[in-house]
């Protein structure tokens, strides 16, 4: 019998995409669909590409989604606003999957860096597993609480942590550079996302103070022997989805191309959706698909390593990789249910 689950946040764009990934999983069910705003809408006046257009958009009370029988709960609601439910939910023995960013940092110290404010449960950061499975496997099998990194973090994670585990690289003076679809930035509606002002331009935004930079921080710390230092500037460029960040660091050593390739694959041999090529990927070659491609090179003449990946912002980068991680936790194969291929040539 499929486990239920129940999806909070189900009206905004990763809401969607699990409930179109959970609908087609033959392990999962959904029986609760919550949201803010579109509470009392019907499935298909929010997300007519789906199926099930008649279901109907319930609230975000705690208390009855307990009371729909759910076993796990995703939570893709905005920053600040899972908190709350999420902690209570889990004090109630049902197991969490947050796709938000309050549960993403380790410490009090790092969240205040990040949002320039306290968190409201303290003592909970570091006690979620962190949600990349193919770097933390075992801590996300092992609990009952997962926070879900960002599409940004977990592009740069991907193709950095290895070769900072194995001491490939410099941990100080990284770069991410990472160019991102519209649909990263969610569905809310606002000036710099309208289509007059992205259409025909790329931009760079919150540039020296996003708050992706702690957490990238954070992944590689706790795969390195020494405090991180990254360096990131995202980009919005006109389209859907898809993201591809470009990362540079300094080589920790007189290595060579076959010395960077070996780490990626032997960190990545058993990972389903993690692939090194041999040329720099394209980010439609991920659109549809749970996969993230990496391509990784080296300046001989600068020192220079050079490590590209490319994700669909939506699924590796956000629902897809929760539908993972809730595989994982429920013990089940973590790519059952999930695309392997995208639909893009």
């Amino acid at each position: 019998m499929p486990t239920p689950i129940a999806i909070l946040g189900a009206s905004g764009y990763a809401g969607g995409e699990l409930i179109r990934l959970v609908d087609a999983h033959p392990l999962l069910d959904a029986v609760y669909l919550g949201a803010r705003r579109k509470a009392g809408e019907r499935l298909g006046n929010v997300h007519p590409q789906l199926d099930g257009r008649d279901r109907i958009l319930e609230s975000l009370d705690v208390d009855r989604v307990v009371a729909s029988g759910a076993a796990l709960v995703f939570l893709a609601l905005p920053h600040g606003a899972s908190a709350g439910p999420g902690v209570e939910l889990a004090s109630r023995g049902l197991r969490v999957i947050d796709l938000g960013s309050d549960f993403r940092l380790d410490t009090p110290e790092r969240y205040l860096t990040a949002y320039g404010t306290a968190h409201p449960h303290p003592e909970q950061l570091g006690e979620w597993a962190y949600g990349i499975p193919e770097l933390f496997a075992e801590d996300i099998m092992a609990g009952d609480r997962v926070a879900v990194p960002g599409c940004y973090p977990t592009s740069g994670a991907l193709a950095l942590a290895p070769l900072v585990a194995d001491g490939l690289i410099e941990e100080r003076g990284i770069v991410v550079d990472s160019l991102s679809g519209v649909s990263g930035a969610g569905r809310g509606v606002s000036e710099g996302l309208q289509f007059g002002v992205i259409d025909e331009s790329v931009k760079a935004y919150k540039v020296l103070e996003h708050r992706h930079q702690p957490e990238m921080e954070r992944v590689l710390d706790a795969v390195g022997g020494a405090p991180a230092q990254v360096l990131f500037t995202p980009h919005l460029v006109p389209m859907q989805r898809g993201l591809l960040s470009t990362c540079y660091a300094r080589a920790a050593w007189d290595l060579s191309p076959a010395d960077l390739e070996r780490s990626l694959a032997a960190t990545y041999r058993d990972a389903p959706f993690v692939d090194l090529i041999e040329v720099p990927p394209e980010t439609r070659w991920v659109v549809g698909s749970n996969r993230c491609l990496i391509w990784v090179g080296l300046d001989h003449r600068s020192g220079t390593v050079v490590v590209i990946s490319a994700i669909d912002n939506l699924l590796k980068g956000a629902a897809g990789q929760a539908v993972q991680c809730a595989n994982l936790v429920l013990g089940f194969p973590e790519e059952t249910g999930l695309p392997t291929t995208g639909w893009m040539p």
